[in-house]
């Protein structure tokens, strides 16, 4: 799974999902898998899209992830009592912001490419578009 080696403090505030990207562009490859609405992704569910994206480019093909989880998540433990602090770290996500790019691919056909891009959204809990180069 994805994590930072380090962080300035080891743990954030939840924080306010507001703001739009609005030039967020097919950069790297030909082909992106682009999110629609604001949410939080964790780390595990980058790897299962990554997992399902490299399955069926098989060996030709190059992957970019253009997203990171720096954000840990704290939980408290089950039946604990008010106070004695915050919980500790479980799982790190990445904040996405409707518009953002998730995913591109290079060096696959447009057939394989929209399926592989469009069975990965289906990891997402956010709603996601396949966008091509322009």
């Amino acid at each position: 799974m994805l994590s930072p080696k380090k962080t300035k403090f080891r743990k954030y505030h939840r924080g306010r999902m507001k703001g739009k990207i609005f030039l967020d562009k097919v950069i790297f490859g030909d082909f992106a898998l682009q999110s629609l609405e604001p949410g939080w992704i964790t780390s595990r569910q980058i790897e299962a899209a990554r997992r399902v994206i490299t399955r069926y480019a098989k060996k030709g093909g190059k992957l970019w992830i253009r997203v990171f989880p720096d954000k840990p998540i704290t939980f408290r433990a089950a039946e604990t009592r008010m106070g004695s602090g915050k919980g500790n770290v479980e799982y790190w996500v990445a904040v996405i912001k409707p518009g953002k790019i998730l995913y591109e691919i290079l060096g696959v056909s447009e057939q394989i490419a929209k399926y592989s891009l469009k069975t990965a959204g289906y990891k997402m809990p956010v709603k996601t578009r396949i966008i091509f180069k322009k």
